[in-house]
């Protein structure tokens, strides 16, 4: 059984998306998107306000499943975020597709991908996290 809250990272070259589910594992819900530049910071208040009890951070891999630069820059992100939190367990998950999954089901209900600016990556975050409790036999979450 996982503990919850859960937060989901989408680290990006230039913005960070987040996602977490609510304290007892009901949910998935957008949380953020913030800069990368302040990013650390932020997800470090989000993670003390919100009393996270478990990290996944999305692992954009290549297209033979081998982690590029992407992937090893989330990775030292991750670490970063271990070294304040070294309780707080960490995970990673391929997110392959978890992007272009959520750009496809915001422009189903009319975003077009102007309006999905702000909030793209908190979505790629929630696919993120909704893969992860799926793994986890959790996949029932909305």
């Amino acid at each position: 059984m996982l503990s919850h809250p859960i937060l989901a990272i989408d680290h990006g070259d230039s913005r960070i998306g987040l996602a977490c589910t609510d304290p007892v594992g009901i949910a998935v819900h957008p949380l953020a998107t913030v800069p990368k530049k302040t990013g650390f910071q932020e997800v470090s208040t989000y993670i003390r306000q919100k009393q996270i009890q478990e990290i996944v951070v999305g692992l954009p891999l290549l297209k033979d499943g081998s982690e590029g630069d992407s992937a090893k820059k989330a990775r030292a992100f991750a670490e970063e975020l271990s070294k304040e939190f070294p309780e707080i367990p960490q995970r990673f998950i391929d997110e392959s597709f978890t992007t272009v999954d959520a750009a496809s089901k915001l422009h189903d209900v009319g975003l077009n991908a102007k309006k999905q600016k702000g909030i793209i990556d908190q979505a790629a975050a929630m696919e993120i996290l909704h893969r992860y409790l799926e793994e986890n036999g959790e996949g029932m979450m909305f």
